[in-house]
């Protein structure tokens, strides 16, 4: 097989059937509007929505491989080791450094450019002490890689990108075709993030970065106010589909499909995304009305949001992220957890301390995830 060889953007207008993609155009920019609508409207987002963050991190590092689920995350977080079995630490590191990547990112974006030296910095970031360091983090590849499966020869693989002397030529036409203007931004982004999933710039992690691309891009277009869109679980979902929609990019320059597949994610996304910030929205107004009764506390409100943007924690870290004093953190955890609101995990024993968890967030969140 020899390597592909990408098309230059914008894509020809033979390759874009815009009159058949109307439909899909408008309901996926309605559904992204309404889903923007409730974000704009949630107060301090990157508190109250960090655990879907973890979320998107899990489900996106799962496409490729790792087991360990939102749970085990924050499980290892707490520090509440005898849960986590030896085997998922490295799956963990994974998705810890994807959601590291994401938070850098957004930080880099309100001072620099949306760039590919930016991309750089988030792939050594993903890469950082996990599977693939070996494979030079946030180096453009210099060698011919291929998708295949293990042991099997190039001559046998899936898909061969583009030669190492054609990768920087087609990423410098990618940025510049970021930078540029398009019929409908939700068609461009679905070509910016398949294409660059077809130039495949660094030999390992181009998935998971493609998929970061998606609400990155989605902020930096003015789609979305804050750059938390969530795609993963309806492409782990729809794996197969997904993996079927850019293999036919390759095979068959099949981009109407690939656009299709992408437009009905944004849709089913945007929903699933609605429902669950209402719900933690909904939770959040649920416990500004009950918890102050319970713990009548001066530190009512630091509680409430400890609790949502770590739904399982230690005692002494509840403390420290809440800024609360230890004595009274740990009178109003044993208040939260007498009238159920938290959840025992593991009860203190000697220098260890206790460990909680907000189960009615984690059931919002997505327990089995």
């Amino acid at each position: 097989m020899d390597p592909y060889t990408p098309h230059t953007l914008p894509l020809p207008l033979s390759c874009i059937d815009w009159t058949a993609h109307i439909t899909g155009i408008g309901r996926a920019n309605a559904a992204l509007a309404r889903y923007d609508g409730i974000l704009q409207g949630v107060p301090n987002p990157e508190l109250l929505l960090a655990p879907l963050t973890t979320r998107e991190a899990v489900l996106s590092s799962r496409i490729e491989g790792t087991q360990a689920s939102f749970e085990d995350v924050l499980q290892y977080e707490a520090k509440v080791r005898g849960k986590i079995s030896p085997e998922r630490t490295a799956d963990i590191q994974e998705i810890i450094n994807y959601r590291e990547a994401m938070r850098y990112a957004v930080r880099e974006l309100d001072t620099r450019p949306f760039s590919i030296n930016l991309i750089r910095d988030l792939h050594r970031i993903l890469l950082s002490s996990v599977r693939g360091r070996d494979k030079e983090p946030g180096e453009i590849r210099r060698l011919q890689n291929y998708i295949g499966k293990p042991g099997t020869p190039i001559e046998q693989a899936i898909f061969v990108p583009p030669s190492p002397e054609m990768v920087m030529d087609a990423l410098t036409n990618w940025e510049t075709y970021l930078h540029s203007e398009e019929k409908d931004p939700l068609v461009q982004l679905a070509i910016l993030k398949a294409q660059f999933e077809l130039i495949h710039p660094f030999r390992d992690g181009n998935g998971r970065i493609g998929r970061m691309l998606v609400p990155l891009i989605l902020y930096h277009k003015r789609m979305i106010s804050r750059p938390m869109f969530y795609i993963s679980a309806y492409l782990e979902e729809n794996r197969d589909t997904y993996y079927d929609r850019l293999n036919a990019l390759s095979q068959d320059d099949d981009w109407n499909g690939w656009i299709t597949f992408f437009l009905q994610s944004v849709v089913a996304q945007s929903e699933e995304n609605c429902q669950k910030a209402r719900a933690i929205l909904d939770l959040y107004g649920e416990m500004k009305q009950k918890i102050p009764d319970l713990i009548r506390s001066q530190y009512t409100l630091q509680a409430i949001d400890a609790i949502f943007s770590r739904p399982i924690f230690i005692a002494t870290d509840f403390s420290t992220d809440s800024g609360i004093p230890k004595r009274s953190a740990f009178r109003i955890l044993s208040d939260l957890a007498d009238n159920g609101v938290l959840e025992v995990l593991e009860e203190s024993r000697g220098r260890q301390p206790a460990s909680y968890q907000f189960l009615d967030l984690i059931q919002i969140v997505g327990k089995d995830v």
